[in-house]
């Protein structure tokens, strides 16, 4: 039987190991955009450029770059987690199983996304640094992901990241592989509410990290059982109003 310091030894580990791995990811993401010769806003300095343009390039990038953004989200998910550790017959091999299972679903949308990215510089809609090429097609994603914040499928999918608590009283399964599966489940409902905002690093460009600090941020408070209800839908106006001006402006 394990005693108390052991467990909290282990919980210590793991959630210090998740906030390295965070903190690490940032610094790719940071070293990354320096080697490409870019700023903190995605804009290239200097002759040393290097953009990337295949998937074999981007998909690594998307995949430190969902780490570094999603990755903070997921603390209220993995605290209660643990809130159910003992009236549930949780694990912490079941909460390395929801993180993994979460990691996977993004892992997932980073190979899709950086697909779309390769077949957006083909078509010439993107650029090199992935930044929309024209004012319309830029005011155009901002509005359809504003408008998005208004949908029913929004309103369920951030229901569910809102509030996890609820998502693993009504899918609980113990062990690791429950906790694989729940995390499975909660990634999806977690991509589907968030694929807007890295949609819009097309807008401003995916190596920009000012943008993925300020979605981050959003998107955290966005998952605040406190105040993440009173943020979707005004965040979905000013994004459509934006996509209107920015239209306005490119004509």
């Amino acid at each position: 039987m394990q005693t108390l310091s052991s467990v909290f030894s282990a919980r210590t580990l793991l959630w210090a190991g998740f906030f390295v791995v965070i903190l690490v990811s940032w610094w790719m993401m940071f070293m990354m955009a320096k080697m490409s010769g870019l700023d903190l806003i995605g804009r290239p300095v200097g002759m040393n450029m290097m953009p990337m343009t295949t998937f074999g390039a981007l998909f690594p990038m998307w995949a430190i770059m969902m780490a570094a953004m999603m990755l903070p989200t997921m603390v209220p998910t993995l605290g209660n987690y643990e809130a159910l550790m003992t009236s549930a017959d949780g694990t912490r091999a079941g909460w390395l199983g929801v993180l993994l299972g979460y990691g996977i679903v993004w892992v997932g949308f980073a190979a899709l996304i950086a697909v779309v990215q390769v077949a957006l510089i083909t078509y010439g809609i993107v650029d090199t640094l992935g930044i929309a090429v024209n004012g319309f097609v830029a005011s155009l994603l901002l509005i359809i992901v504003g408008l998005f914040q208004f949908t029913r499928a929004k309103e369920i999918c951030h229901g569910v990241c809102h509030s996890p608590m609820s998502y693993f009283l009504g899918h609980w399964k113990t062990g690791f592989s429950g906790g694989l599966r729940m995390g499975l489940g909660l990634g999806a409902f977690c991509v589907g509410c968030c694929w807007g905002f890295m949609a819009l690093g097309f807008v401003g460009g995916v190596m920009s990290l000012a943008w993925m600090g300020l979605a981050t941020l959003f998107m955290v408070f966005e998952k605040l059982p406190q105040v993440g209800h009173y943020l979707t839908k005004p965040a979905g106006v000013i994004l459509v109003i934006a996509g209107v001006a920015l239209a306005i402006t490119s004509l």
